[in-house]
């Protein structure tokens, strides 16, 4: 493995180094040869032909799993989403199942899912170990938050759209605030309510009583005629920065010593970013917001730690992307998964104990 962490002044609070595991690199990848009966479409379709990425992770049963985003080729929007699933017995080499877990049909989402689909799930685990998908529907114009639950990762429940009176406004990326226990991280209330980080270009909050219906949080003069102008950020993109065109949450948040930990995603503005990094390119920061507050921003990488170096980060559907969505704590060891150019998953490994650079 290479080290790509570059030398870097890290916070106390962040989490790293990461290094890019090199040697299993690309760790999942497009398979033409997979095929699905598309309920919607109505015919067979190879439905990760053309790319596979931003993954969420989580460990059962002592495997590592991805639930993984997955694109066809087919349509008006030159590829439909579903969300795959695929195991590991050592977190760098995977399994998939055949069919994908989560897709669109003939269901009461279909307006909602079709034809874009099912994209860039995030996973939480409840305290009875029910898990919870917060993924992004898209119809081919607008992104929504929506929500499945499931007891074993492959039977999926719907339950649509996260936001209820806000269900119609742009949403996606959400990271809910976890509690890490061994290889689990668990939904953890905080003054009693779930909290989520979520929002592309800005980052929001919401919170939420049961982990399905969501309620963003918004300014105090709301009167419902702007629901999107009422929203309140908590964090904001940074000219002359690696975030300079957006900031956009990561896997789940987790509560530590310090406060809350966010890994988030930064794209490099073309003409206001930095100019060590290649213009649109997407690296991954980390922002620190208060236990007692968590809208309260209080700390937040100055550099990426996460940058896209090698050359499938460099060149795919996206040119330079490291979109990091997937966190786990698997055997002493931090893995971090990521699409890299919208077209493939890599993994990079934070060791228990493992120096500072």
């Amino acid at each position: 493995m290479t080290n790509t962490t570059q030398v870097r002044q890290w916070q106390s609070w962040e989490l790293g180094p990461f290094v890019k595991a090199d040697a299993a690199n690309p760790c999942l990848e497009p398979d033409a040869e997979r095929r699905f009966a598309c309920p919607v479409r109505g015919e067979v379709v190879q439905w990760e032909e053309k790319d596979v990425f931003n993954p969420a992770a989580v460990v059962r049963d002592g495997r590592v799993c991805l639930l993984y985003r997955a694109e066809d080729i087919v349509g008006r929007y030159a590829g439909t989403s579903r969300i795959g699933l695929a195991e590991s017995e050592d977190g760098l080499r995977f399994a998939k199942r055949p069919e994908p877990v989560l897709y669109p049909n003939h269901d009461a989402f279909e307006g909602i899912e079709w034809e874009g689909g099912c994209e860039d799930p995030r996973i939480v685990e409840d305290e009875n170990g029910v898990y919870y998908l917060i993924y992004t529907s898209y119809d081919g114009a607008k992104a929504r938050l929506c929500i499945a639950s499931s007891p074993d990762l492959v039977d999926w429940t719907k339950h649509g759209r996260a936001f209820g009176e806000f269900a119609d406004i742009w949403s996606k990326a959400a990271a809910v605030v976890t509690r890490r226990e061994g290889e689990r991280f668990i939904a953890a209330k905080i003054n009693g309510k779930y909290w989520m980080y979520w929002g592309e270009s800005n980052i929001y909050a919401a919170t939420s009583d049961d982990l399905i219906r969501w309620s963003p949080v918004v300014s105090q003069d709301f009167r419902g005629y702007d629901a999107e102008a009422s929203l309140v950020p908590i964090m904001l993109t940074r000219r002359n920065c690696f975030d300079s065109t957006l900031v956009e949450p990561g896997p789940q948040a987790v509560l530590t010593e310090h406060g809350i930990r966010l890994i988030y995603n930064g794209r490099n503005d073309e003409r206001q970013g930095d100019p060590a990094y290649a213009p649109g390119a997407y690296c991954s920061g980390q922002a620190l917001f208060d236990v007692r507050d968590p809208m309260a921003l209080i700390g937040r990488s100055t550099t990426p730690f996460l940058v896209p170096d090698k050359d499938y980060e460099i060149s795919g559907q996206v040119n330079h992307v490291c979109f990091v969505e997937g966190l786990v704590y698997y055997r002493n060891q931090w893995l971090l998964y990521y699409g890299t150019a919208d077209s493939k998953i890599a993994v990079a490994v934070c060791n228990e104990g493992s120096p500072r650079m």
